[in-house]
């Protein structure tokens, strides 16, 4: 292969949601069960400079990376598929593009020159799709467009697109994703919104390589020529993409269909090497033959919109694999939990995690279902806001500190046993201000956590203004809370953990931002295990 990188664009017509982050996901594992290397990034259309101040209920959870770019929940479709790391480069906005021409302009670098959306938008879009390919480690970079091709704001980047594709025609193509409705009262599946999607790119000057036609009934050969007629594609280039029971079969299909045949046959690449993914297919059986199941509780307060915990249903599932049973999450809003109601609520679960947030809403709810697991011996797990929640109602109830709370719920709390970092108090601006990205994290030995990760010293991703105080310390330690990770540079409370507990462990971190499908969190994978053993 030559040492150029290539270019793939993932574009999407007809309608959202048809899931062109996992065509580029499994796009990109094929080839890297080829041998090859691949990346992906995220253009997003919205003007936001990042996801960071994003409502979940507007775009799934924010997915944060070890650099500390808090992004699209699709770069973890992206790292749990290929176990790579991604990074600020991977994800750009709009906001983004338009905040780095204007700084730009005022700094005088366009020479007196009018600034346009051509070429001084779309050059920047460029520079950003290049920049993962300058780095030298990627033969492969495959760029999602996000939105629907039609759309207002995505113009920018189709228009990046032709000019990439005139500017380097063999290193550069187009798959577009779309959709074949069926109309049950005819009994057939409908190619014209297909048609008028490609037309519709045709006319911004983009013509597809593969079209990707996401369908409920599988497409036969008559189907594959109409379209490909219509739309100026080889009948080979019109893959099918069924609908999956778990978006973990998409690859498979995909090379059924042998979509990367066709993407390294129309860059000129050897295709020689069959794709090895024993090891996926090992994960696939495991997963649709699980030898038990067990029923694990959710608590959080974005629960009616399941993207929300995206990362941390898959690392249940990656867990659930690895320990050969099938984790059945039960999704309960922390705000319907209450004193009177939990013990109802909470029965049979033999897990508990309480999930990350913000704000007060829900709050007391998962302290309550907190204080359950801790007296009724149910394995815990909880996850930065759920650590700090862990730590309040031991306070409360064990210390014997009613009044305990955190800072950023109660500001006037006489027992601030989570408080605001010190790096926070004089912050304003709200995006991209608050810990993150990876961090390292000391681990005690003869604890839970150096019994799960088996080493002293670990790396995990953060995304936090909040923090364990210290000065409530001595307090806790006697008391039998185990402080058991220690960021070593900043002294700063990362694990907690109750020895006289079956399992129950804290986090500040999100250990769901790293778990993979060949490598699951080990976090995940023996706090599943606990549940598993738990004795009712």
């Amino acid at each position: 292969m030559s040492s150029t990188t290539k270019y793939i664009f993932v574009t999407g017509g007809v309608t959202s949601s048809l899931g062109k982050g996992i065509i580029s996901a499994s796009l990109a594992k094929l080839l890297q069960a080829r041998g090859y290397t691949a990346t992906i990034q995220k253009l997003d259309p919205y003007i936001n400079v990042d996801p960071g101040t994003l409502n979940p209920y507007e775009h799934g959870e924010c997915y944060v990376t070890d650099d500390g770019a808090e992004t699209d929940l699709d770069l973890g479709h992206y790292e749990r598929f290929l176990g790579v790391p991604t990074s600020q480069a991977n994800n750009v906005t709009t906001g983004r593009i338009y905040q780095s021409v204007i700084e730009k302009e005022r700094k005088g670098e366009f020479l007196g020159k009018t600034v346009q959306v051509i070429p001084h938008i779309t050059d920047e879009i460029k520079n950003r799709i290049k920049i993962l390919g300058k780095t030298g480690k990627y033969q492969f970079v495959i760029t999602e467009i996000g939105g629907t091709v039609g759309d207002i704001e995505s113009l920018p980047y189709i228009e990046a697109v032709r000019q990439l594709k005139w500017e380097i025609p063999e290193d550069c193509m187009v798959i577009h994703l779309t959709l074949l409705p069926y109309l049950s009262t005819s009994g057939e599946l409908k190619t014209k919104p297909t048609q008028h999607s490609v037309k519709l790119l045709l006319e911004y000057g983009v013509q597809p390589d593969v079209l990707v036609c996401r369908s409920e009934h599988a497409i036969n050969k008559d189907i594959r020529r109409k379209i490909a007629l219509f739309c100026n594609v080889a009948p080979d280039a019109v893959i099918e993409a069924l609908d999956a029971s778990t978006i973990y079969e998409v690859p498979l299909l995909m090379e059924k269909e042998k979509l990367d045949v066709i993407v390294l046959k129309k860059l000129g690449i050897d295709h020689s090497t069959e794709p090895n993914l024993d090891n996926w297919k090992t994960f696939l059986n495991r997963l649709h033959n699980p030898k038990k199941e067990v029923r694990i509780g959710l608590i959080g307060k974005y629960v009616e919109l399941k993207d929300s915990y995206k990362s941390i249903a898959e690392a249940f599932i990656h867990a659930g694999a690895m320990n050969e049973c099938k984790v059945q999450l039960d999704w309960i809003h922390s705000e319907s939990i209450t004193e009177e109601n939990i013990k109802e609520k909470l029965k049979g679960l033999k897990g508990i995690l309480v999930a990350p947030g913000f704000g007060n809403r829900g709050i007391e709810g998962k302290i309550a279902a907190i204080k359950y697991a801790r007296e009724n011996n149910v394995p815990f797990l909880g996850i930065c806001l759920g650590m700090q929640c862990a730590v309040i109602e031991f306070a409360r109830n064990v210390l014997g500190l009613k009044d305990a709370h955190s800072r950023e719920m109660n500001p006037a709390t006489s027992s601030p046993v989570i408080d605001i970092l010190e790096a926070q108090k004089n912050i304003s601006h709200m995006g991209g201000t608050m810990r993150l990205g990876s961090y390292p994290c000391k681990l005690e030995e003869g604890t839970k956590a150096f019994e799960v990760y088996s080493k002293k010293e670990i790396n995990e991703r953060h995304r936090h203004r909040y923090e364990f105080n210290n000065e409530y310390t001595k307090e806790f330690i006697e008391a039998g809370m185990v402080l058991s990770g220690v960021n070593p540079d900043a002294g700063l409370v990362e694990i907690v953990e109750l020895p006289n507990h079956p399992w129950f462990i804290g986090v500040q971190f999100h250990p769901e931002y790293k778990s993979t499908v060949v490598n699951p969190h080990p976090l995940f994978v023996s706090f599943v295990n606990a549940a598993l053993t738990k004795i009712s």
